[in-house]
């Protein structure tokens, strides 16, 4: 299973895609699959783009996830005969993220990331370990694929893509093959957060992440970013 999640994460990477990408209008609650609306004084600075596997990465190019943030997720994995499930809370804030597992083990994972350093420990324990980060720590440490790395592929790698609500939510969908594992994406158009995402391992599901619950943005200001010796790395609201 530990491969099969180290695939699901790691499974992209490539060149950065480097095209210039036009502006364009992201679709309404109200649009159908594959439709972007805007109204007409919209249409006078942005390119109408259908939502395809060519144009996609032009749509998400024109997301971006807020910088402050709380929000609640779920990670699940599956194989033959069994599940777990994860459930993971999130606090982002000044370019530092928390987030804390509940483990289906019954432990409670703490993971507190900079743009720098990795920290992490488990409830109950003062003692934790670091390690160097990078723009990828964070999704990583919450188990979820970081869906940007879909603007590092070639188009014909997208094998489709539209717009489609995802646990009430409109969202951009990309879908992405690799040999035999399938890759789709539900970005919000709202939030620039990831909603949900799936893999398929030769036709079956073995990972699913959903983030239905709403988003708080601006992060709390009860949100916590210290090391369990009581160490605070930040505060709500100050800059990185």
């Amino acid at each position: 299973m530990a491969l099969i999640v180290g695939a699901i994460v790691a499974s992209f990477g490539r060149v950065l895609f480097a095209a210039k990408t036009p502006e364009v209008i992201l679709p309404s609650a109200s649009a159908g699959p594959g439709d972007l609306s805007g109204s007409g004084s919209q249409l006078q600075d942005y390119q109408r783009v259908e939502v395809t596997p060519q144009t996609v990465q032009s749509v998400v190019a024109t997301l971006a996830r807020p910088a402050s943030f709380f929000r609640e997720l779920t990670v699940e994995t599956f194989w033959a005969g069994g599940n777990s499930s994860t459930q993971v809370q999130v606090w982002t804030d000044g370019g530092w993220s928390h987030s804390i597992q509940a483990l289906p083990s019954g432990a409670v994972r703490h993971d507190l990331t900079s743009e720098e350093t990795h920290y992490y420990w488990y409830d109950g324990s003062q003692q934790y370990k670091s390690a160097p980060a990078d723009e990828k720590s964070s999704d990583l440490a919450q188990h979820i694929p970081t869906y940007e790395t879909v603007l590092e592929l070639e188009s014909e790698e997208i094998t489709a893509a539209g717009y489609e609500s995802r646990g009430d939510m409109p969202c951009v969908l990309v879908e992405v093959q690799h040999a035999d594992l399938l890759q789709r994406f539900w970005v919000s158009v709202n939030s620039g957060l990831l909603v949900s995402a799936e893999t398929e391992d030769s036709g079956q599901l073995v990972y699913r992440m959903t983030a239905y619950t709403p988003v708080q943005s601006p992060c709390p200001a009860d949100g916590s970013f210290a090391l369990p010796d009581g160490e605070v790395l930040h505060r709500v609201g100050e800059s990185s």
